[in-house]
């Protein structure tokens, strides 16, 4: 059977009442035209029937006119003014375009949280910054959650209070209230629209923990991760940077160089493979030697692209000027052993760890020196929470304060797996940032 739209059942509803109404009508003139009359408690019965019918159908409407909530997502644009040209704030991950996107992205969610359509606001974003000659264009994007009867005032509403909101300026950045237009676009639009921007997250838990010491992980939570297997096993880690490029460690292949014993999976269960694709091309950093720790990092070329969707999509690469300082706190994920020389789970993991200072992480009773600049600490001195076995390769992964996701680490060495005083050592993804730009132009 075909579904029936809301519509629909509204005017079947009506239909019902019409014929049921006509029916007693009918019945009510037979009644008047017999000699003997129907009963009083038949009669009863019938009006509380016409009655029950109406009351339902009036229900059906109010529910579906007034009370029933569907999600309504709008792409927008306006002009910030008197900003000299500069390229930067076209770059997703630049300083320049993060800072202007953080101060416009604030100003809109307290005018929407501050406005008589506070209840209905769910999220607004600046999806991409385009400069122009003395201006830049902020292209936006929102969703809001109404009932159908208010659907009509919404888009105004929502003009109205973007339009205030841009009159007021934004503190030191003036903007142009009559530059801004306003479109209603489909659910599957907005998923493509996120989708296709790195680091954000169309599906996300309200806390993330893992590994070894964490818990599994949900379905488009960590949607840049990806299974690397060998001969059709789990093998080690990965990331999505581009729709046919990954990163990942280069021990990870030191079994076999050759691309026809690799395939990548997404998704959270490492089996059966979800969206399995071949890989074309390695290329591992020329200055890797096998058996040590330093310039631990290889780039993954796929046959064909990815297509992106809620569960699968890229990673931001960090500029290679970015700073992540000791403390800050980062998540890394991956199917490893959940216990060093333990078994492995069929779900994702993740847990959350800290960036340890480098000298710390270097101490006599840690690393001892081990750890060079290229590299990053990350777990606690206490151990308990790291990445383990099989993790090797994967993502280490850092939300800036609008929450998009950078590529902080790869899963890279250690001793054992959430051993006192020995945290995971990962590769510093800014230190080798030039490089993968080098060999994938991302």
């Amino acid at each position: 059977m075909g579904k029936i739209s809301k519509e629909d059942m509204l005017g079947l509803c009506q239909d019902s009442v019409v014929k049921v109404i006509s029916t007693n009508i009918f019945m009510a003139r037979s009644v008047t035209s017999s000699r003997s009359s129907l009963p009083l408690w038949m009669i009863a019965l019938i009006v509380f029937g016409l009655l029950a019918i109406l009351g339902i159908t009036i229900g059906l409407l109010v529910y579906f006119l007034a009370v029933e909530n569907r999600t309504y997502y709008y792409q927008g644009s306006f002009k910030v003014v008197d900003i000299p040209f500069n390229s930067n704030y076209e770059r997703e991950t630049s300083l320049e375009n993060n800072r202007l996107s953080k101060i416009l992205e604030t100003r809109m969610m307290d005018a929407f949280e501050s406005s008589d359509i506070y209840r209905q606001y769910i999220n607004s974003q600046v999806i991409t910054l385009v400069p122009d000659n003395n201006s830049v264009t902020a292209m936006i994007w929102l969703v809001f959650k109404a009932s159908i009867s208010m659907k009509e005032n919404m888009k105004r509403r929502i003009e109205n209070i973007l339009r205030q909101m841009l009159r007021n300026h934004l503190g030191s950045v003036t903007t142009d209230p009559n530059s801004l237009q306003l479109t209603e676009i489909s659910k599957v639009n907005a998923e493509k629209i996120i989708n296709n921007r790195c680091g954000r997250r169309a599906r996300m838990s309200a806390t993330y923990d893992r590994v070894k010491g964490g818990s599994t992980a949900q379905e488009g939570e960590w949607p840049w991760q990806a299974s690397l297997k060998m001969n059709g096993r789990h093998y080690c880690g990965a990331s999505l940077i581009s729709d046919r490029y990954l990163v990942t460690a280069a021990h990870c292949f030191k079994k076999t160089k050759n691309p026809k014993n690799y395939t990548v999976s997404f998704g959270t269960r490492v089996s059966p493979p979800y969206m399995q694709h071949y890989v074309q091309k390695i290329i591992i950093h020329e200055n890797y030697i096998p058996g040590e720790h330093h310039d631990d990092v290889a780039v993954i070329l796929l046959t064909e692209k990815v297509l992106f969707n809620n569960d699968v999509h890229r990673v931001c690469l960090p500029e290679a000027s970015q700073i992540f300082l000791p403390g800050e706190g980062v998540v890394v994920t991956g199917w490893g052993a959940l216990f060093y020389n333990g078994e492995y789970p069929v779900l994702l993991q993740k847990a959350p760890v800290k960036i340890i200072d480098t000298n710390t992480c270097n101490a006599k009773e840690a690393y001892y020196g081990l750890v060079q600049d290229t590299m990053i600490c990350a777990g606690y001195m206490e151990g308990n929470v790291d990445a383990c076995q099989g993790d090797s390769g994967g993502p280490l992964v850092y939300p800036n304060s609008r929450n998009i996701w950078y590529l902080v680490g790869i899963v890279s060495w250690g001793t054992d797996c959430g051993k006192i005083n020995k945290p995971g050592v990962y590769m510093r993804v800014t230190s080798y940032r030039n490089w993968i730009a080098s060999k994938t132009g991302i």
